[in-house]
């Protein structure tokens, strides 16, 4: 009797410990199915030197939830939300399974020789707010479907051979504030659509690229933060961008085809600590408002600017060479004017 009990005490045990133990399992797989069949394709895509170390520990044995060395999986609903595989060496387009990970809040892919062109597919990435494809060798337009992603908040495609134009949708991206362009080989203006972007403050860099033509008058309704467009063929004016309610703290308009009145500015946002306009064609004197900022970088170089330099605020503390090859700049810390 005795033996039979003990037999039945441990069959109930085992019995217990069996269901114990593949209950814990079934919980611990917290990834999704398709979350994690789209990255054992990811993973079959990338398995190869020397690009196989950065998904060794994607072991298909395990939670995928928990191969944190390029994915997160969010702690509510358990998907996969961010991709971020940085300073790989792929050589190939981006991978089609990338796209099946529709739960995406953040895409990186940065510094990792990309090559080919930003797929449709990516738009089945709806909840996509950060995307970043910096530092590749992406090629092709900027596709207009980008336009379509309205979560987006930020799009890096910097340091890629992008050609074409800017595409006028991205300005229908509600929530767009930060925008990474530069060092393409970009052509065409400035969509006037951009002027859509009313955002509390907005972030532009579209540095050595093509650019061409005026920069339209209604972006001087946008509160920039930061508009970087140095190094391409912009003419004309850009007096419109300036104003005392602004939030600007940098502006680079360097080496452009800029022309217009410098004098005819009147007041300048007062968080202004960095403006660049040199390598331009820009007229007049330096406005009196420039001694009420702080500004820690001037450069109105190789100008056609004339007149008295402004006394006061950090404007004596610069370099000559802020104000050097104008047509006759005068006063501290250039020469005495005559």
């Amino acid at each position: 009797m005795a033996a039979a009990v003990n037999y039945f005490h441990c069959f109930i045990i085992s019995i217990l410990f069996f269901l114990s133990f593949h209950t814990d399992t079934a919980f611990s797989q917290r990834c999704h199915p398709n979350d994690k069949k789209a990255l054992l394709e990811i993973r079959k895509y990338l398995n190869t030197p020397p690009n196989s170390n950065l998904i060794s520990a994607w072991d298909p044995q395990t939670d995928c939830c928990d191969w944190n060395q390029v994915v997160q999986c969010d702690g509510a609903t358990n998907r996969i939300t961010i991709f971020n595989l940085l300073l790989a060496d792929l050589n190939r387009p981006i991978p089609a399974a990338v796209f099946d990970l529709v739960f995406l809040e953040e895409l990186y892919f940065h510094e990792t020789n990309l090559t080919g062109g930003i797929p449709r597919a990516i738009t089945k990435l709806s909840q996509l707010k950060y995307l970043d494809l910096s530092l590749n060798h992406l090629s092709g337009t900027i596709p207009t479907f980008l336009g379509q992603l309205k979560n987006l908040v930020s799009i890096d495609l910097s340091y890629n051979r992008f050609t074409g134009s800017i595409p006028a949708s991205l300005s229908q991206i509600p929530n767009l504030n930060t925008l990474f362009l530069d060092r393409n080989n970009l052509t065409g203006g400035i969509p006037a659509t951009f002027s859509d972007f009313r955002q509390g403050e907005f972030f532009l860099y579209a540095s050595r690229n093509y650019l061409s033509g005026e920069i339209p008058r209604k972006l001087g309704e946008v509160n920039f933060k930061l508009i970087d467009v140095s190094r391409n063929m912009l003419e004309g004016d850009i007096s419109f961008l300036f104003g005392k309610n602004k939030s600007l703290i940098y502006a680079d308009f360097s080496s452009n085809l800029l022309r217009f009145d410098f004098s005819t500015v009147e007041y300048f946002p007062t968080s202004l600590g960095t403006l660049d306009l040199s390598h331009n064609r820009i007229t007049g004197s330096l406005p009196v408002g420039l001694v009420d900022l702080n500004l820690d970088r001037l450069n109105v170089s190789y100008n056609r600017l004339c007149g008295q330099i402004p006394v006061g605020g950090q404007l004596q503390g610069f370099e000559t060479t802020s104000y050097s090859h104008n047509k006759c700049l005068c006063g501290a810390p250039l020469n005495k004017c005559k």
